[in-house]
């Protein structure tokens, strides 16, 4: 049932059979008005340091899942320069996370709102979609300068730029996008889906909020659950993003076709050990940082005494 526009509730009995009333989602003000630019912000500055300190602690394990992913047969995977890129990619991560989360949470809330509560997971399907592509356009620019600096294409960040523009045209920087839409968009909505609803099913068991430990926990299982699943349309997103000029793939279809033909169907799963512990160690400290930092601006929200209306 839903106590107000602002909070999806559940009602639990007490021990003197009483009913009891139990917030099941993030609570988004009691008896007050949804503020989307509150919600975007909070949501933003939660997702940037949460982006910021999960890229920066396991970089060198996504270096190494997609090096493992860009070699062709039986080629060697060289574990030398394992943080190539990463300045650069915090550069365009940072934004890019804050974007994501900044439209994902406004939007979970609106449809929330607006939905019966047995479709709660089509909102967070829906808005983690939406909050994909919002991000898309920061994301994939970034996430090429990165694959090909991992991949030794490149020693800086502004050189990969200048001759990527200059090899391939502005579009090389968004070389991929299909592909990076049709694994992040999938891999986006079943994360922050699972999240959410395993959050909202410990809440109702425990009849109270996760702590610290638990979110991370939560976390690191949807990770590294999506992560597995959304393994061969990340081989397929690697392949495409780090071909450069030499236009190896003709699109989606003529990369699944070739890899399946050249290197079995075994190549789909390539990288799917760093990848799965990248993403599950990902989903603990994101999902861990993420939740702290939101509940950090909630408490300063609330040391912050409104203003009386003065009256005219």
């Amino acid at each position: 049932m839903r106590d107000s526009p602002d909070i999806l509730v559940h009602e639990v009995k007490d021990d003197k059979n009483k009913a009891v009333k139990f917030s099941a989602t993030l609570n988004v003000g009691e008896n007050k008005e949804f503020d989307f630019v509150r919600t975007l912000y909070e949501g933003a500055v939660a997702g940037g340091a949460a982006g910021l300190v999960v890229e920066a602690a396991l970089y060198p394990i996504d270096t190494v899942k997609t090096r493992l992913q860009a070699v062709h047969g039986g080629g060697k995977v060289v574990l030398k320069g394992l943080y190539s890129g990463l300045a650069a990619n915090l550069v365009g991560m940072l934004p890019a996370t804050a974007i994501f989360v900044g439209v994902y949470e406004p939007t979970k809330q609106k449809l929330l709102n607006s939905l019966p509560e047995n479709l709660n997971a089509l909102a967070h399907l829906t808005a983690g979609v939406i909050g994909g592509v919002a991000s898309s356009i920061i994301r994939v620019p970034t996430e090429v300068v990165k694959q090909r600096m991992q991949t030794s294409h490149f020693a800086s960040a502004s050189n990969a730029v200048h001759v990527i523009v200059s090899r391939e045209g502005f579009k090389g920087l968004y070389a991929g996008y299909g592909s990076f839409l049709l694994r992040d968009l999938p891999f986006d909505a079943i994360q922050f889906c699972i999240y959410e609803q395993l959050r909202i099913g410990y809440k109702l068991a425990a009849q109270r909020d996760p702590n610290d430990p638990e979110n991370a926990i939560i976390g690191a299982f949807s990770g590294a659950i999506t992560g597995a699943i959304t393994t061969p349309l990340d081989v397929i997103k690697t392949r495409l993003m780090i071909q450069g000029s030499s236009s190896q793939y003709q699109g989606i279809r003529d990369c699944c076709r070739t890899i399946m033909k050249e290197e079995g169907a075994r190549a789909f799963l390539k990288g799917i050990g760093p990848r799965v512990l990248w993403i599950g160690l990902g989903g603990a400290i994101f999902f861990g940082v993420l939740e702290k930092t939101k509940q950090m601006l909630a408490n300063k929200r609330c040391l912050v005494p409104e203003k009386p209306i003065q009256p005219r």
